[in-house]
Formats: structure tokens, sequence, C-alpha cells
């Protein structure tokens, strides 16, 4: 029966649309609409009670540890900052952890580097001619010098299919762009490791450019000699 009784067609009941007298008000607000608002309210509702309740139980003399290190501006708690969260040692840490990550990271691209430039110099590099001609005399040797030649000249990259074509050109793109991220880490290598070198103990000054043999972009710094132990 219940197959027979879902076999008869239904009336389908649509909603009322917004008279034509209210149509300055917009959309004709539905139930599920107003199902969906009315669970947000109740829960804001709820959520503000919860609030409250806990605000009137509140100790007024309770006393927690981070209370010293903010401040209330403008009725909202802000903490201090933390200049000074780190020591100079785990702060040299840090930095050597950075330094190790780049330096994996420039190993890392010159791996790549390399073998994307072997590859593209095995597609590039014509393998060599190993047939071997024989010849009466030396005209005949000219002559099959020259075929051979004629024959070298003929082949051109036009029988080689696109799509051979642009995946060679996207591989020397990416070539180039790794060739420039590795001179870019090798760069910020070079800056970490200086400001790692100057944070270490030990009188030093910045040597003037008259001073230095072989000019260089970056600054020159010379630590003063120390008697050891």
């Amino acid at each position: 029966m219940s197959s027979l009784r879902n076999a008869i067609p239904r009336r389908a009941h649509k909603e009322r649309a917004q008279p034509e007298a209210r149509k300055k008000f917009g959309l004709l607000e539905k139930h599920k609409d107003y199902v969906i608002r009315a669970k947000v309210f109740h829960r804001k509702e709820e959520t503000i009670m919860k609030l409250k309740e806990k605000a009137s139980f509140r100790n007024p003399d309770e006393f927690y540890f981070k209370m010293i290190h903010s401040k209330t501006v403008d009725g909202i708690h802000r903490p201090k900052p933390e200049a000074n969260k780190y020591t100079e040692e785990e702060l040299l840490l840090l930095k050597n952890k950075d330094i190790g990550y780049i330096l994996q990271g420039i190993q890392s691209e010159k791996k790549k580097i390399e073998r994307l430039s072997s590859m593209l110099h095995e597609l590039d590099n014509k393998r060599p001619n190993k047939h071997v001609y024989f010849a009466e005399d030396r005209e005949e040797a000219r002559k099959i010098q020259s075929r051979i030649e004629q024959k070298d000249s003929s082949l051109v990259f036009d029988n080689i299919p696109s799509r051979i074509k642009r995946k060679t050109a996207s591989s020397y793109r990416e070539l180039e762009e790794r060739k420039q991220r590795v001179q870019k880490l090798d760069k910020l290598y070079a800056e970490m490791a200086l400001q790692k070198e100057l944070k270490k103990p030990g009188r030093k000054r910045k040597l003037r450019e008259d001073e230095i043999e072989n000019q260089t972009s970056q600054p020159v710094y010379k630590w003063r000699a120390q008697r050891k132990r």
C-alpha cells in the first residue's frame, strides 16, 4: 500500500510570496529562515547568560600571576610586550637552527640543479656517429665526407614534437629559477652567518674601505686578538 500511496501525484504546497504592497521590504522570510535565525539568537542569548553568571560568582580578591604581566586598556586586557623573552644563549641557538635550515635548502637546490643540468646536457648533446665508411681513394672519401656534412646540416629540430619542446623549455625556465633561488639563499646565508659571528663576545670594529684588500659589497669586521690561556 505504501508504494501505491507514493505513486499517486501530490500537490506541492508552496509558501506564499511577498505581497505587492510589501515589495519594498524585500523577500518574505520563510519558516526555514526563521528557524536558523532563532537558533543563532538563542545560542547568543545562552552565551550571554553564562557569562553574566560567571561574572556574578567571580571572586573580587582573585589573583593569578598573569595580572602582573598585563594591564587593562579601555577595559581590555593587554599583555606586556615580551621583548626580552629569550636570553642571549637561546637567541644564538635559534639563529643556529635558522642557519642550518637555510643551508639545508641550499644543498637541496644545488642537487636539483645538478640533476636538471645533467638531464638537459644529455638532451642537447648529440650522440657520436660511430658508423665507419670505407673509400677506395681520396676523391671518394671527400664525397662521403661532404654527404655526411649535408646530412648533419639538414637535421633540424623541427621534427621534434611540440610536447617535448614545451617540456624542454619549461625545464630550462625551472633551471634558471632554481639558480636565482640559490643565489638569494647564499646571500641570506652569508648575512645570517655574519650576524651570528657579531653576536659572539669579543671586541671588533668595522674596517674602512681603504683597509680592505679585496673589495666586496659586504661589510668586513676585524676582531681584536685575544690571548688564549
